[in-house]
């Protein structure tokens, strides 16, 4: 789309979108990435993808034949949440290369 005698204009409309369509390449991209994490020393290990989907979830059998139920809870959800959290800076990281400071919002 090109405005007539609005030369800047145009070419500032242009550069944002082709931006969008970097960040539209790199958001595909990562989303289809996976991120694994440990957690509990090792004995609980959480993969998801960029897209916040849980993919894998293990838990050691020493933790299953633990008696408090609640403790196994808080430590899956805790696991499963840094793992998010992993993937989401990564997206945020990414994401910052491309759109100027004060501009994530736009997009």
């Amino acid at each position: 789309m090109k405005f007539p005698n609005q030369g800047g204009m145009g070419q500032l409309l242009a550069q944002a979108q082709k931006m969008q369509q970097e960040l539209k390449v790199l958001q595909d991209k990562l989303s289809k990435e996976e991120y694994s994490l440990e957690s509990a020393g090792g004995r609980i290990k959480v993969t998801v993808n960029g897209k916040n989907e849980v993919l894998k979830l293990s838990i050691s059998k020493e933790l299953m034949s633990a008696d408090d139920a609640d403790m196994l809870s808080d430590m899956v959800k805790v696991a499963i949440n840094q793992a998010l959290g992993t993937a989401q800076k990564k997206m945020s990281d990414e994401m910052g290369k491309i759109v100027p400071p004060g501009m994530a919002g736009m997009f």
